[in-house]
């Protein structure tokens, strides 16, 4: 397995869904083209990885992309909604350096020392996993359609859905929250055992 990796079917999606990030940047004043990339975008990081399973084209460097496109195009939107979004997206990159150096790319499988509540976020194909997901990608889309007036003349929604539709999604994200300063306390108490480690 050399340089073929990177030809491997759920790694092209992963560049497609790169280009895609840029595409809904650029569209972002023109919400229907923005909300439909952007949902390809989403939509698409659950095919590559059931896509690599399938054909059996997983592999480190996919994982990697994986994560660095899905940390991109949140960070884009979250970036353009909140002049605060650059926070939530360094948090985001900050949980990706611990994971990925430590961990590499079995890092969600594990969580098997974790307390329960992280175990069970981070179980696949859970209910609560699956909360946490739509807290992370769809969070920033509600938001978006949210202050864009997009869920009352789109979709119709009455105003006490829309509350409550932020309400369940802001509780996902959080949770996630919990997982991302999970994965950055261990990977601190990591590097504090490697420094006592070089001192014995």
């Amino acid at each position: 397995m050399g340089l073929d990796v990177l030809l491997y079917w759920p790694n092209i999606i992963g560049y497609i869904r790169f280009l895609l990030v840029f595409a809904a940047w650029g569209t972002y004043d023109t919400p229907a083209l923005f909300v439909l990339i952007y949902l390809v975008f989403i939509v698409l990081d659950g095919v590559d990885g059931w896509l690599a399973r399938r054909l059996g084209q997983t592999s480190k460097f996919g994982a990697w992309l994986d994560v660095v496109v899905d940390n991109l195009g949140r960070g884009m939107l979250w970036g353009q909604l909140f002049k605060w979004g650059w926070l939530v997206s360094a948090v985001e990159w900050c949980v990706f350096v611990c994971n990925h150096s430590s961990r590499g790319d079995h890092w969600k499988s594990s969580f098997t020392s974790s307390p329960p509540l992280i175990q069970a976020i981070m179980a696949n194909g859970k209910t609560l996993g699956l909360w946490v997901v739509s807290g992370l990608h769809c969070l920033p889309l509600w938001l978006y359609l949210s202050h864009r007036g997009l869920l009352s003349h789109w979709l119709y929604l009455p105003v006490w859905i829309q509350a409550v539709g932020i309400v369940l999604l802001v509780a996902g994200r959080l949770l996630a929250l919990l997982v991302e300063m999970w994965c950055i306390w261990i990977h601190v108490k990591h590097l504090c055992s490697e420094e006592s480690e070089k001192k014995k």
